[in-house]
């Protein structure tokens, strides 16, 4: 964990780091979360011990740093919803997010004209945010790496599991709680059977409807 804050420390500036979860499911919202640490104690660190890429946690252990991070962090966290992602397409989506989170988290550290001079945005991946105004640097596999993206990454990954298990409620038979909307064996079984749902992207399931048609 000291090694994550120290790679944040590492560019001398005030940091905040940016991470979506959501990008590959067929079904749900992207979502994408912005976080910085204004205050790094002894304490906290231990606190966040575990802290990590969201995917290489368990669920317990994303759940338990999520209250950790959100209540020691200047966050920011959206849901970029289906009918948005369908429009722009899934790239543009996030990117989109992770502007407003960010936006919306310096709005919140209400910084002077000159210490927002001092901010650097850690992106995770290997696009940068577009017709964004302040410093930035993608990070690839930067959810490993820096402190305030692994932050981030742990809003958006409890957020989003906790969005789909909402819509798993509403339609149980396609068990988004397990399988979050990616395309499992279980889930494309339960679209050829009962269809798509407004919760779904059409455009992510084009091979497979294609495929079905071949099959014919």
């Amino acid at each position: 964990m000291s090694e994550l804050f120290k790679f944040d420390e590492s560019f001398g500036k005030i940091i905040i780091g940016t991470d979506e979860a959501g990008r590959g499911p067929a079904a749900g919202g992207v979502f994408v979360a912005c976080a910085c640490f204004r205050e790094k104690t002894e304490t906290l660190i231990k606190e966040l011990a575990d802290l990590n890429d969201s995917k290489k946690l368990t669920r317990k252990k994303r759940e338990a740093l999520y209250d950790i991070v959100k209540e020691n962090t200047v966050n920011s966290i959206i849901n970029i919803e289906v009918e948005e992602i369908e429009r722009i397409n899934i790239l543009n989506a996030s990117l989109k997010g992770m502007k407003l989170t960010c936006e919306a988290v310096i709005a919140k550290l209400g910084l002077n004209a000159e210490e927002k001079k001092e901010i650097l945005t850690l992106v995770d991946g290997n696009k940068l945010i577009k017709d964004y105004i302040y410093p930035q640097k993608f990070i690839i596999k930067g959810d490993g790496k820096s402190a305030s993206i692994a932050a981030a990454s742990i809003l958006a990954k409890v957020s989003r599991d906790r969005y789909m298990e909402k819509l798993d409620a509403e339609f149980p038979q396609y068990n988004w709680k397990s399988n979050a909307g990616y395309l499992s064996e279980e889930h494309l079984a339960a679209i050829d059977k009962y269809g798509l749902t407004k919760y779904h992207r059409a455009s992510f399931l084009q091979k497979h409807f294609t495929k079905q048609l071949s099959l014919l």
